[in-house]
């Protein structure tokens, strides 16, 4: 019967686990073994937990795209969570929600809660160019706490979302430059669903004039 060769990383954690211990205390091979198989039951246990996580983001993304797939919205997978881009557009200077946008975030919160309620979800506000700096960081934190709170009132536990806001940065721009009529693109919140755990909702009081 052939031999199985063990994982190099394994040896090396269980030598290591045993350089710990002194080098004055001799090491029996059964000690050795022992300490392999433990770190081998560990790393399979970790396996199996990547492997069903990725399983459920599967599944998520998939229900997510059906659920969504007649509005503007793009859902891209990522390293242990989901992207949904474009959920809301806004008026020039406006962080109100139309009948649209509440259509998509009803059904976004419906996958949410039938399929894995204990997650974690960003809510990413944009802005424009038009304006300062300031004034549009202020801004797109409105229209992604706008977001959180209809999302809230959908059955999302508040605890369970956080809002940011990047503004108008420039490379967060769908069309770099664009205001107004031609820059609505622009003015939108964005989703990512990340199954790593919680954190507490990020908004830091800023202040500024203008408009984006």
């Amino acid at each position: 019967m052939a031999r199985t060769t063990p994982n190099p990383w394994l040896l090396a954690a269980a030598l290591g686990t045993f350089a710990l211990g002194g080098c004055a205390n001799y090491v029996t091979k059964q000690d050795f073994d022992s300490t392999v198989a433990q770190l081998r039951a560990s790393d399979q246990k970790q396996q199996v937990q990547l492997d069903q996580q990725q399983a459920q983001i599967n599944q998520l993304s998939g229900d997510m795209k059906t659920a969504l797939s007649k509005y503007d919205a793009e859902i891209t997978q990522l390293q242990g969570r989901i992207r949904v881009d474009t959920v809301s557009h806004f008026a020039f200077n406006s962080a109100t929600l139309d009948a649209r946008d509440k259509q998509l975030l009803g059904q976004f919160a419906k996958v949410i809660a039938a399929h894995h309620p204990d997650v974690l979800i960003t809510v990413e506000g944009f802005a424009d160019p038009a304006g300062t700096v300031a004034y549009n960081q202020v801004l797109g934190l409105r229209r992604a706490r706008a977001v959180k709170d209809y999302l809230v009132e959908q059955g999302i536990p508040s605890s369970e979302l956080r809002t940011v806001s990047y503004g108008k940065a420039r490379d967060r721009q769908v069309k770099p430059g664009a205001w107004g009529a031609r820059g609505e693109v622009n003015r939108r919140v964005s989703l990512v669903v990340d199954f790593a755990g919680r954190t507490a909702d990020t908004a830091a009081p800023m202040t500024g004039s203008g408009q984006g």
